[in-house]
């Protein structure tokens, strides 16, 4: 027997589709709760905004070695890169012109100290016959002045001759501070000169180093204002440095800045610092580049993901949820970068404010979400 042939089988048989129909409607409407995206709550948090300068590197004592006489290079006690002590020889100039001139300074010194004890004799062998008025006052007035030329050239003799004598010790040329030796443009066999533009070398003590970097004035004036405000409440920005190397790493030691130009250049609209970091193993050269890093501290910070926001215009905005789960596109200032969030200005957004951080893209104001989980990104449901 066919039961659809019979009309009252027939209509329950549609009764029961239509209301099969109309159940499974009234449980789709139950289960759409809004687009499933990740969210997160904000929260009050500390963070550093970070200043960056191109800075060069010199060392605490960088002296250039120059010839202080004429001569012949005769010999080079050290190597280029190599570390040496305060007063250890490092080149050698010929000397024998130099020793001449100096023996014949000191035959000279002699002659005038000769001069000296006939002109002393002079006066003490005149003085009885002063006493006893055998001659007269004159005479041993004259006396006395032959002894003060005598003293006189003597003493000039002695300071040519002293003369004589450094010319001679800067034939050996010591090192004055302990340091790294730098490039040797001279080899044995040239002639150098006081006069050279190019030194002999230059050296370096490295064992601290300075960092010489430039800013602003604009940011100078935010700098000072900032570390002068002792209000708790502010940002806390201090002399503390951190140095970025040519190859993207921090420098393992801090640093401070402990001087600074004086005066804003003119031409540039920048003050130079000088920034200090101790450097124990020597890692550092003169002559090596990085950046100083500055940081502002913010003690308490809201932080919202780049990731988190999008643009129009010059305009950055966030989509923020309600209590229905319902976002809502908002406008943002932010103050800076910290990291790969952005630190926003308190006026924009508040702590426990819930915000999506991904598929911005499918989202606009009046749609509602379904807050979920990813990684470290927990739902405040």
């Amino acid at each position: 027997m066919n039961y659809l042939n019979n009309p009252n089988t027939k209509f329950a048989f549609i009764l029961a589709l239509c209301f099969a129909a109309f159940t499974s409607c009234r449980e789709e409407e139950v289960e759409d709760e809004g687009l499933p995206l990740p969210v997160i709550s904000l929260q009050e948090t500390s963070a550093a905004k970070n200043f960056e300068y191109i800075g060069s590197i010199e060392g605490v004592e960088s002296v250039e070695i120059r010839p202080q006489v004429d001569g012949i290079l005769e010999e080079i006690y050290v190597d280029e890169g190599e570390f040496v002590e305060k007063g250890q020889p490092l080149f050698k100039i010929n000397s024998q012109p130099y020793m001449e001139d100096y023996k014949n300074a000191m035959a000279n010194v002699n002659l005038e100290k000769a001069k000296l004890e006939k002109a002393k004799s002079d006066v003490e062998r005149l003085q009885p016959l002063i006493d006893n008025e055998v001659i007269s006052e004159v005479r041993m007035k004259s006396v006395k002045a032959d002894y003060q030329v005598a003293l006189s050239s003597l003493q000039q003799a002695q300071a040519q001759a002293a003369n004589m004598r450094i010319n001679l010790d800067f034939t050996t040329i010591k090192a004055p501070v302990n340091g790294f030796m730098g490039r040797i443009p001279k080899s044995i066999g040239n002639v150098v000169k006081k006069t050279d533009s190019e030194p002999l070398t230059n050296l370096s003590n490295v064992n601290d180093i300075y960092v010489y970097f430039s800013m602003s004035e604009s940011d100078y004036l935010y700098f000072e204002r900032a570390k002068n405000d002792k209000t708790s409440k502010k940002n806390k920005v201090n002399d503390q440095v951190k140095l970025v190397l040519a190859d993207g790493s921090i420098y393992e030691h801090g640093g401070k800045i402990d001087a600074n130009s004086g005066q804003i250049d003119r031409s540039t609209g920048s003050i130079t610092l000088r920034a200090k970091f101790n450097n124990p193993d020597t890692l550092l050269r003169s002559g090596n580049t990085g950046k100083i890093l500055m940081e502002e501290i913010y003690p308490s910070a809201i932080l919202v993901p780049q990731s988190a926001t999008t643009f129009i215009q010059d305009k950055k905005f966030v989509f923020i949820l309600d209590e229905n789960n319902v976002a809502q596109r908002r406008e943002i200032i932010t103050k800076g970068r910290s990291g790969d969030n952005y630190i926003v200005d308190s006026k924009s957004l508040s702590p426990k404010d819930r915000i999506v951080v991904s598929g911005l893209d499918k989202l606009a104001s009046g749609i509602k979400v379904k807050p979920i989980q990813r990684g470290q990104l927990t739902s405040s449901l």
